[in-house]
């Protein structure tokens, strides 16, 4: 696997080049690559930490970490969850989800985290330790779902 390089900041400190790549990577798999017409700039991230995964100077990997009443009322959040497509299949998105869940509870202490997954990858959240909390929503024409991880990653 590629060697990747976290960088953890709030958004007022992530530099331009930063935020430049992550915007275009969730632009070109979200948007383009999951040809979903939706609005990404939501005016949540200028109040989320963002954690980006860099290998060859690239932007590989990148999630958003939501505190408590941006995304959820009772629980803090990952969103945004993505790897760039020619980053797939090396286990990225797992070493990804590993790093957010830590940065999270070091940011904001340990305590559950509420997500709101894609069905098509209930298996690799599971696999995480996430479960399903609630019923099948749609949004922006995908079906999602509530999920919970209520103790430490495996």
């Amino acid at each position: 696997m590629t060697e990747l390089t976290w960088v953890l900041a709030p958004f007022h400190e992530l530099t331009n080049d930063q935020l430049y790549a992550l915007l275009r990577l969730r632009s070109e798999v979200f948007v383009v690559e999951q040809n979903c017409v939706f609005l990404d700039m939501d005016n949540k991230d200028q109040y989320c930490y963002h954690l980006l995964g860099f290998g060859a100077g690239e932007l590989l990997a990148y999630t958003r970490l939501v505190p408590v009443g941006v995304a959820y009322d009772d629980y803090p959040s990952i969103g945004r969850v993505v790897s760039s497509p020619q980053a797939r299949g090396m286990g990225i998105g797992r070493l990804l989800m590993q790093q957010s869940i830590e940065a999270l509870h070091q940011l904001w202490g340990q305590q559950p985290i509420k997500i709101g997954a894609q069905c098509y990858l209930r298996s690799f959240y599971e696999s995480l330790g996430f479960v399903q909390c609630g019923p099948v929503y749609d949004e922006d024409g995908i079906d999602h779902m509530p999920m919970l991880l209520t103790s430490e990653a495996p």
